[in-house]
Parts: C-alpha cells; structure tokens; sequence
C-alpha cells in the first residue's frame, strides 16, 4: 500500500447524470484521498464507467460537478485537465497505424503541445513502458498487438503523462493474471492519486486502500476496505454469500459463493440508498 500522500484530491459533489429521464448516476457524491488508490465497485450497471468519464470531465454531469485538487472540472481547459489527470477508458482504437513508442508519447503531448519530443519526454517513455513491460514491443504496430498488449501500453501512455492523478477503467480487462498482479502492484505503490473502476473484489480488497461502492447510480458505502467490504453489503449488493478476513500475507481476504434460493428472494430488495 502507499505510504505518505500524494497526488491530489478528486471530488464528485452530487453528481447526476441522466438519460431520457432516467438517472444512470444518482445524486454521487463522495472524495478520494489524495495519493489514494482507489477502487470504484459495484455490479454491472451501478454507474462506474459513468462516474469516471464525469470525474474526468469527459461527459458532462446533468447536476453537480466534479473537482480535481479544488478546482471544477467543467472550468478547466482540456489541455489542464489532461496536465492534471490520464484516462484509460475501456474503448481504444484497433486501426491505428502507429508503434507502441508513439503511441505511449502521446502521453506527453500536454506538456509539449506540437513541438518536438524532449529528452525528458524521451525518458519519460521510456520508463512507463519498462514499468508496464512493452519496452520490448516499442517498434511494433498497434495494430499487431494483442488485447492485453494495448492495455498494458494504453497504461504506459498514462504513467507517461506524469500527472498527478490517473483514473482506470477496468484496467485489468484483457490481463493474464501475472500482469493483473503486477498492474495492481504498481498502481499500489506510485506517488499518484489513483482511482480504477474494478470488478474482482478480491483484487480490490487486496490493493486498494479506498473503495467506493455503487450499486443502481448510488454510493452505498466508501472509505477503507475493512468498512466496505463486509458480510452485509456484499450480500445485499452482490447476491452473493462473502466471507471476509486476513490472508497469510495479512492483505485482506474476500472469497465469494452463491446464495441459497431462499437467501437470495430475502435479499432482493430495493438498492441502498446512502446514508
């Protein structure tokens, strides 16, 4: 886990976001702590995806807004909020005739605009793709690269931009275990506000050290993963029969099974509002 903060604090202040009358988020709000690695949770359809595309001013909230260190989002010039934050969304384009090299400088356009690569641009590359292993595949084309090849090189163009936060959309999707494992360790541990739309919640109870969790557009729960990931709110959220506690290595341990029938008519009520 990460040590001393870093990084800065994004905000999502009543967030809304609604489409043909329906509310796909709900009234969102909650904060992440800078230097954090957060994880947003929930099943199918609570709003993640959503919730990152507002945090990052992509899409525009319907009510609320979304800040990132104190300023709003929907004020910031796209070229200072890409100084500030890097999407990996889950949509990347196939068709791309360039080279992994290329495509992870794109990471350091906003510091350099149209003008020529630096050396620090150079070195910043450099060293994202070594630490997302595709130094190796610098020279090939995109368009020859497997799934998990473009996700770990999307990640590289993100850790290239330097900025001070990140937000991840199921960055874990295409990975093999080992490079699951290795992503999660470095987002983990670099001086960065993270924040990762995440579906294992075993992986997110190991890793993160903030978690967010949403079920039908709402925030039903957040803060450290000890006081989100209980017996309870899985049960009611999830569907599922969760057993919660300490692993050998002391990270915390989430194993999961189905209910019962009659368990899971008991559960099945409305979803939970926040508090």
């Amino acid at each position: 886990m990460k040590g001393a903060a870093a990084g800065i604090e994004c905000r999502a202040h009543h967030l809304e976001w609604t489409v043909s009358g329906s509310a796909i988020v709900d009234g969102v709000t909650f904060t992440v702590p800078p230097g954090s690695f957060t994880g947003l949770i929930g099943p199918n359809g609570s709003g993640k995806s959503t919730v990152l595309r507002l945090l990052a001013g992509v899409r525009r909230p319907s009510t609320g807004h979304a800040s990132l260190g104190g300023a709003d989002v929907a004020t910031l010039k796209r070229r200072c909020v890409a100084r500030r934050l890097a999407l990996v969304s889950q949509e990347t384009a196939s068709e791309v005739e360039m080279t992994v090299a290329q495509v992870v400088m794109l990471g350091r356009a906003p510091h350099h605009g149209r003008g020529a690569a630096t050396a620090s641009d150079v070195r910043a590359v450099d060293q994202a793709m070594a630490t997302m292993g595709v130094a190796a595949l610098a020279e090939r084309a995109w368009t020859t690269l497997s799934g998990g090849e473009r996700q770990r090189a999307n990640i590289a163009r993100a850790l290239a931009q330097e900025t001070p936060a990140i937000l991840l959309d199921e960055p874990t999707n295409h990975l093999d275990i080992s490079h699951r494992l290795d992503l999660l360790e470095v987002l983990s541990n670099i001086d960065t506000t993270v924040v990762a739309a995440l579906h294992e919640l075993d992986l997110a109870a190991r890793y993160c050290d903030h978690l967010v969790l949403l079920d039908a557009g709402r925030v039903v729960a957040s803060g450290p993963p000890e006081s989100v990931l209980t017996t309870a709110l899985l049960e009611r959220v999830y569907r599922v029969r969760a057993t919660v506690g300490v692993g050998p290595d002391g990270r915390m341990d989430v194993h999961m099974a189905p209910l019962s029938p009659t368990r899971i008519a008991a559960s099945a009520d409305p979803p939970i509002k926040a508090s």
